[in-house]
């Protein structure tokens, strides 16, 4: 009989999963004495070149499994995907600089301290699935010839203990989308990585690659991860306030102000790749501006609408939601960037945005500047440069991080410098 297998896992900074795998016999062992893992792995690149690292050959560092992440999801015809993921720490048990669950770990901390309450976060991933680009966007035709892969996926992601909330044809070529329902930050971080794997799990098992890059082709409208917050305390909903600036309540005001003020600094750490600023373009339904906008699905937060008519059920409804995201970023350290953003706007009792009306994109820079929007970055390197320029995330997450984070991705760019558009967006396609 085979050996059953399973594989400690981290999400790193590619935004890729990478581990090591034991006998599934010995989780409970790994999960009371950790795993080895070396500092310079931090800086592999979705490309698997080494960007410069600090750490060269030296040192050691512990992968620690969480028993609460082991997942199990079962694959047609194939063994099943058996993962568990964990933070990384120093040997002495001390949070590690470049653990990108750490980071979500203390994001998470800091936004309860300042509010007094939690976030429930969903992940609503689109991607594009090879083989069935026929069938018109949002049409029956292309769901129901994705419906045999489409019911796998979800009976694997039901089995592993995700609730996922729907499934549909999106709008581009082969394009589908994902959601899952609402969790606790940490575990809807967990699940979002988890999701992907099983995703393109599947769809192997179908004969099909499924492909989460920001831009598959530049004719697109390109895959977003849209990243959906609200407040509760326990299980009251904390967001809406009929009488607040767009519904909002004044912490959750106050959370999206942050979110926006400290956007342009976030997309380094959000949409983390060369490709991402392709697609964070006007007129493609993502974003390009640091604004606040209800029901506008350019905006780079939206209030997003409810279906409830009642008071109670539009409460527990109300979300807002990040579109300056794309799967080339660790859910972990994306969440982590937004939490961290709205516990400081909550800190500095900013004040709400007003929410932004009509095509942005019809407005000059500094017009739009001088009515305080900002543009986001225009690509990585003025991404990375807005990121380390930023005093407030070298105080959430220390300036050696940034400085490792920025070296990691200028040399992934640098991999994919001077190629043309079309084979810098399939080499992405092909790795995310």
């Amino acid at each position: 009989m085979p050996t059953p297998l399973i594989m400690a896992c981290t999400s790193d900074l590619s935004g890729l999963v990478r581990g090591k795998g034991f006998a599934l016999a010995d989780l409970e062992r790994r999960i009371a004495s950790g795993v080895g893992w070396t500092p310079t792995n931090a800086q592999i690149t979705c490309f698997d070149g080494i960007a410069p690292s600090p750490f060269g050959s030296l040192g050691d560092v512990v992968l620690w499994p969480d028993a609460d992440t082991v997942i199990e999801a079962p694959i047609p015809d194939a063994p099943p995907l058996r993962m568990v993921l964990g933070d990384i720490r120093e040997r002495d048990g001390a949070a590690w600089m470049a653990c990108a669950r750490g980071h979500l770990r203390a994001a998470i901390d800091r936004f309860h301290a300042a509010t007094g309450a939690d976030l429930r976060v969903s992940f609503e991933h689109e991607f594009t699935l090879s083989g069935l680009e026929g069938g018109a966007g949002f049409s029956l035709e292309g769901f129901h010839a994705a419906q045999p892969f489409a019911e796998d996926l979800l009976q694997a992601l039901t089995a592993a203990g995700m609730e996922p909330d729907s499934f549909l044809r999106e709008y581009g070529p082969g394009q589908f989308e994902v959601t899952l329902a609402p969790k606790p930050a940490l575990r809807a971080a967990d699940e979002a990585i988890a999701l992907r794997e099983i995703t393109r799990a599947v769809a192997r098992a179908h004969g099909r690659r499924a492909s989460f890059a920001p831009l598959p082709d530049a004719d697109t409208v390109g895959n977003g991860v849209h990243i959906h917050l609200s407040l509760w305390d326990g299980d009251t909903p904390l967001t809406h306030d009929p009488e607040g600036p767009a519904g909002l309540s004044p912490r959750a005001a106050q959370a999206a102000a942050g979110i926006v003020a400290h956007m342009p600094a976030l997309c380094a750490l959000t949409a983390a790749s060369v490709a991402s600023y392709h697609r964070l373009t006007p007129h493609r339904w993502s974003a390009a501006y640091a604004n606040l906008a209800v029901q506008d699905r350019e905006a780079g937060l939206r209030i997003c609408p409810v279906t409830a008519t009642d008071p109670a059920r539009m409460a527990r409804q109300f979300n807002y939601e990040y579109r300056a995201a794309d799967a080339t970023a660790s859910p972990w350290l994306a969440l982590s960037a937004l939490i961290h953003a709205a516990a400081a706007g909550v800190e500095d009792a900013l004040p709400c945005p007003a929410p932004t009306t009509g095509d942005l994109s019809e407005r000059t820079d500094d017009a739009l500047r001088a009515e305080g929007i900002d543009p986001l970055p225009r690509s990585l390197p003025q991404a990375l440069e807005t990121l380390q320029a930023s005093p407030a995330l070298a105080a959430w997450y220390g300036a050696p991080f940034l400085s490792l984070y920025a070296d990691h991705k200028r040399h992934e760019a640098g991999e994919v410098a001077g190629l043309e558009l079309a084979e810098m967006l399939n080499r992405y396609a092909d790795v995310y």
